[in-house]
């Protein structure tokens, strides 16, 4: 029986706690006073476990080197994630898009549920206490120190300290370093699944206006990088909401984007057209500022207004068609320029980390140093919202702690 030190109490340290002490002494080390610290906060507190797709379409979700998960995610599956739960007596329910929650709307009992198996597979559980460096000798970790001074010897060790978003729940890139100092290669740390900022002040009129069912389209030039449709917030600084946090991932510094949002996806621009007509022949008689309530939030009207550069006292039977085309036109393609991402602090999700070429991904050992895994966000992996990223916390866990 080997001595198992695991760095880091979230859903990936956890799992992997879990699976190695069936067979193995395991030490869970954490600098938070809890386990599961940012896992209390995702999903808004429901907490999205996972998604009830088939596997194989996980990787659609993964932008993040997708290719490296294959054997972890097949491993473990979402299925085998649901009946760990389940087992463990958590009621799970799938909503919209397969995101899967607990029943309860509480991720507490999803802790709850990490918590109990880590009692049953017997881990020691260390609170307060942050890894502070690790001593290697012949690629070899020896041992680790706690607190600055406190020193803790293994036979093996898995890092799962997560990535550097949300640092208040202590993933602050530490185990990025220690890797590095081990050895490692690092890609670079970058906020992934973050809101956007935008140059223009119009946004501030909207602050607070969430649209639903609208397309967001991001091009570099003329070319799309990214394409979907769905759910977004206009905020003080620019634009979030699960649409804005996805296509995010697709935005690299030092180069020019612009965002554009069809505000009316179902219909194209001659049935847009059609209806805008429709709605012109309803409210004949009455100004241009009250004839589109019918077919935008109010919030919106006033901006559309003035991007349309129609009066919005002219009466609607004076519109020419050239204006009525143009107010279409802006209707289906909204568009804003990109001043850049926010933080990495407010990101939900860090792309970059220990880089996948020195990680075996059917085992998740290190090829650098010969008792050392990784596990979760601390990797170079990452995917879009909807419960992709803890199945991969959860995924890489479970392997690293089988095959120790």
């Amino acid at each position: 029986m080997s001595k198992v030190i695991v760095i880091g109490a979230g859903p990936a340290g956890m799992m992997a706690a879990i699976t190695a002490g069936k067979e193995h002494e395991v030490i869970l080390l954490d600098g938070n006073e809890r386990i599961g610290k940012k896992l209390f906060i995702t999903g808004k507190g429901r907490c999205n476990v996972t998604n009830a797709k088939d596997i194989s379409e996980f990787f659609d979700f993964i932008p993040g080197n997708p290719h490296f998960l294959y054997s972890s995610l097949y491993t473990f599956t979402n299925e085998d994630t649901m009946n760990f739960f389940e087992s463990e007596g958590i009621k799970l329910k799938v909503e919209r898009g397969g995101r899967v929650f607990p029943e309860s709307d509480k991720s507490s009992d999803i802790i709850r549920g990490l918590s109990d198996g880590l009692s049953k597979s017997n881990v020691k559980i260390l609170l307060n206490s942050k890894v502070t460096d690790i001593i290697s000798e012949n690629r070899n970790i020896k041992e680790i120190i706690v607190n600055d001074s406190v020193k803790i010897k293994g036979d093996y060790f898995i890092i799962a300290t997560g990535g550097a978003s949300y640092p208040l729940t202590g993933s602050k890139g530490d185990g990025q370093r220690f890797s590095k100092k081990l050895g490692h290669n690092i890609i670079e740390l970058k906020p992934s699944l973050v809101p956007i900022e935008i140059k223009e002040s119009l946004v501030k009129e909207l602050m607070g206006l969430s649209l639903r069912n609208v397309t967001v389209t991001i091009k570099e030039g003329n070319k799309t990088v990214y394409n979907d449709q769905g759910e977004m917030l206009f905020t003080h600084f620019g634009v979030s909401g699960p649409l804005i946090l996805s296509g995010s991932r697709f935005i690299k510094k030092d180069k020019s984007y612009t965002l554009s949002i069809d505000l009316k996806p179902a219909l194209s621009i001659s049935e847009l057209d059609k209806r805008v007509q429709k709605d012109f022949q309803k409210y004949i008689n009455k100004d241009f500022k009250n004839s589109l309530d019918d077919l935008l939030p109010k919030k919106l009207i006033p901006l559309i207004i003035s991007l349309s550069e129609i009066s919005e006292s002219k009466k609607v039977n004076e519109i020419t068609k050239e204006e009525r085309k143009r107010l279409v036109s802006i209707i289906k393609n909204f568009e804003m320029k990109v001043k850049g991402l926010r933080s990495l602090d407010e990101a939900i999700v860090t792309a970059g980390g220990v880089d996948t070429k020195e990680i075996d991904p059917s085992t998740m050992k290190s090829r650098v140093i010969n008792n050392l895994s990784f596990a979760g966000e601390v990797i170079d992996v990452d995917a879009f919202t909807g419960g992709y990223n803890v199945q991969i916390a959860l995924s890489t866990g479970y392997i690293a702690g089988l095959n120790i």
